[in-house]
């Protein structure tokens, strides 16, 4: 059993294909540790990093999770710092195309020049009915009014409608 995990991303929004992962990678170890990076190079961020934090609590609160501690954060920086400062075992990747594993190759490469601290990078690969989620599809969806709730939970649709009235100029 892996001591301590971690899973990065922006997860903006959070989405189910998100949440299978989490709840996959609750099986592989004691603690798992969700973390929601805070870049401020990119300025297209639909929620803010505490709105994020608040969407996955309450999406996680849904999964059923035995013998795992889930702790989410945020950070900035370097996820080998992160890494080196949590105490990281294995970091956990999600995967849903090629094209995704050959940036993820490329990102695992660099950490491991990077880091000073060793630990191992797990692929899980997305189940066959979020293959093709992502955040930027949702968000799309939500734009247009589409149906969202095969993609999120009840909890993160009702704030992708609520922003996309605000983005609309409607609240």
């Amino acid at each position: 059993m892996i001591k301590k995990a971690i899973y990065p991303g922006s997860f903006d929004p959070v989405t189910k294909g998100h949440l299978d992962i989490i709840q996959r990678a609750s099986k592989l170890t004691e603690e798992l540790v969700v973390a929601v990076l805070h870049n401020v190079s990119k300025s297209n961020s639909w929620f803010n990093v505490d709105e994020k934090i608040d969407l996955l609590k309450n999406s996680i609160s849904e999964l059923d999770i035995k013998d795992c501690k889930i702790r989410i954060i945020s950070f900035n920086g370097l996820l080998v710092d992160l890494i080196e400062k949590e105490n990281i075992d294995v970091l956990i990747r999600g995967l849903r195309a090629v094209s995704d594993y050959e940036y993820e190759v490329q990102l695992n490469l660099t950490n491991n020049l990077l880091t000073k601290k060793k630990f191992e990078t797990i692929f899980l690969n997305a189940s066959r009915k979020y293959l093709y989620l992502s955040s930027s599809v949702v968000r799309e969806i939500a734009i247009h009014h589409g149906k969202l709730d095969y993609f999120v939970t009840d909890y993160v649709e009702k704030k992708l409608i609520k922003r996309v009235d605000e983005i609309n100029g409607k609240n």
